[in-house]
Protein backbone atom coordinates (compact mmCIF):
# COMPACT_ATOMS: atom_id res chain seq x y z
CA UNK A 1 0.00 0.00 0.00
CA UNK A 2 1.57 3.29 -1.05
CA UNK A 3 1.45 6.52 1.01
CA UNK A 4 -1.53 8.14 -0.74
CA UNK A 5 -3.70 5.05 -0.39
CA UNK A 6 -2.86 4.84 3.30
CA UNK A 7 -3.85 8.47 3.95
CA UNK A 8 -7.00 8.12 1.87
CA UNK A 9 -7.99 5.03 3.85
CA UNK A 10 -7.28 6.83 7.13
CA UNK A 11 -9.43 9.77 6.00
CA UNK A 12 -12.24 7.40 5.01
CA UNK A 13 -12.17 5.68 8.40
CA UNK A 14 -12.14 9.01 10.24
CA UNK A 15 -15.10 10.31 8.22
CA UNK A 16 -17.02 7.10 8.89
CA UNK A 17 -16.39 7.26 12.65
CA UNK A 18 -17.21 10.99 12.73
CA UNK A 19 -20.44 10.45 10.82
CA UNK A 20 -21.43 7.62 13.17
CA UNK A 21 -20.81 9.88 16.17
CA UNK A 22 -22.98 12.60 14.64
CA UNK A 23 -25.68 9.98 14.01
CA UNK A 24 -25.45 8.85 17.64
CA UNK A 25 -25.89 12.49 18.72
CA UNK A 26 -29.02 12.82 16.59
CA UNK A 27 -30.47 9.57 17.91
CA UNK A 28 -29.71 10.69 21.46
CA UNK A 29 -31.62 13.91 20.91
CA UNK A 30 -34.64 11.92 19.83
CA UNK A 31 -34.52 9.16 22.43
CA UNK A 32 -33.53 10.93 25.65
CA UNK A 33 -36.37 12.37 27.67
CA UNK A 34 -34.90 15.23 29.71
CA UNK A 35 -32.85 18.34 28.99
CA UNK A 36 -29.50 17.39 30.62
CA UNK A 37 -29.23 14.09 28.79
CA UNK A 38 -30.27 15.71 25.52
CA UNK A 39 -27.64 18.41 26.01
CA UNK A 40 -25.02 15.75 26.61
CA UNK A 41 -26.06 13.96 23.43
CA UNK A 42 -26.08 17.21 21.48
CA UNK A 43 -22.61 18.36 22.52
CA UNK A 44 -20.22 15.51 23.30
CA UNK A 45 -20.50 13.07 20.37
CA UNK A 46 -21.40 15.79 17.88
CA UNK A 47 -18.28 17.84 18.64
CA UNK A 48 -16.04 14.77 18.56
CA UNK A 49 -17.64 13.71 15.28
CA UNK A 50 -16.98 17.14 13.79
CA UNK A 51 -13.35 17.03 14.93
CA UNK A 52 -12.83 13.62 13.32
CA UNK A 53 -14.46 14.75 10.08
CA UNK A 54 -12.35 17.93 10.03
CA UNK A 55 -9.22 15.85 10.64
CA UNK A 56 -10.19 13.55 7.77
CA UNK A 57 -10.71 16.51 5.45
CA UNK A 58 -7.34 17.95 6.50
CA UNK A 59 -5.65 14.62 5.76
CA UNK A 60 -7.40 14.37 2.44
CA UNK A 61 -6.89 17.94 1.21
CA UNK A 62 -3.36 18.56 2.59
CA UNK A 63 -3.55 22.31 2.02
CA UNK A 64 -2.49 24.84 4.65
CA UNK A 65 -5.31 27.33 3.92
CA UNK A 66 -7.88 24.53 4.18
CA UNK A 67 -6.30 23.27 7.41
CA UNK A 68 -6.41 26.81 8.82
CA UNK A 69 -10.10 27.06 8.01
CA UNK A 70 -10.77 23.65 9.58
CA UNK A 71 -8.92 24.67 12.74
CA UNK A 72 -11.05 27.83 12.93
CA UNK A 73 -14.24 25.77 12.50
CA UNK A 74 -13.24 23.32 15.23
CA UNK A 75 -12.26 26.13 17.62
CA UNK A 76 -15.59 27.86 17.05
CA UNK A 77 -17.38 24.60 17.77
CA UNK A 78 -15.35 24.13 20.96
CA UNK A 79 -16.30 27.64 22.04
CA UNK A 80 -19.99 27.65 21.16
CA UNK A 81 -21.20 24.12 22.01
CA UNK A 82 -20.54 24.29 25.77
CA UNK A 83 -21.83 27.84 26.03
CA UNK A 84 -25.07 27.11 24.22
CA UNK A 85 -25.57 23.92 26.25
CA UNK A 86 -25.02 25.88 29.47
CA UNK A 87 -27.51 28.56 28.48
CA UNK A 88 -30.14 26.01 27.43
CA UNK A 89 -29.65 24.00 30.63
CA UNK A 90 -29.87 27.10 32.80
CA UNK A 91 -33.07 28.21 31.09
CA UNK A 92 -34.59 24.75 31.47
CA UNK A 93 -33.76 24.89 35.17
CA UNK A 94 -35.39 28.31 35.53
CA UNK A 95 -38.52 27.16 33.65
CA UNK A 96 -38.72 24.00 35.80
CA UNK A 97 -38.72 21.79 32.71
CA UNK A 98 -36.05 19.51 34.20
CA UNK A 99 -36.78 16.16 35.74
CA UNK A 100 -35.68 17.33 39.18
CA UNK A 101 -35.98 13.83 40.65
CA UNK A 102 -33.14 12.70 38.39
CA UNK A 103 -30.73 15.32 39.80
CA UNK A 104 -28.38 13.85 42.38
CA UNK A 105 -27.08 17.22 43.54
CA UNK A 106 -28.77 20.55 42.89
CA UNK A 107 -25.90 23.00 43.32
CA UNK A 108 -27.79 25.85 41.68
CA UNK A 109 -30.63 25.64 44.23
CA UNK A 110 -28.06 25.76 47.04
CA UNK A 111 -26.41 28.82 45.48
CA UNK A 112 -29.74 30.58 44.94
CA UNK A 113 -30.92 29.90 48.49
CA UNK A 114 -27.68 31.32 49.92
CA UNK A 115 -28.09 34.42 47.75
CA UNK A 116 -31.63 34.93 49.05
CA UNK A 117 -30.47 34.60 52.65
CA UNK A 118 -28.05 37.53 52.33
Amino acid sequence: MNGDAFWDTAALILILIGALLCLVAAIGLLRFHDVPTRLHAATKPQVLGLVLIALAVAISVRSWPAIGMLVAIVLMQFATAPLSAHIIGRQAYRNHTLDEDSLLVDELADAQSSDNDD
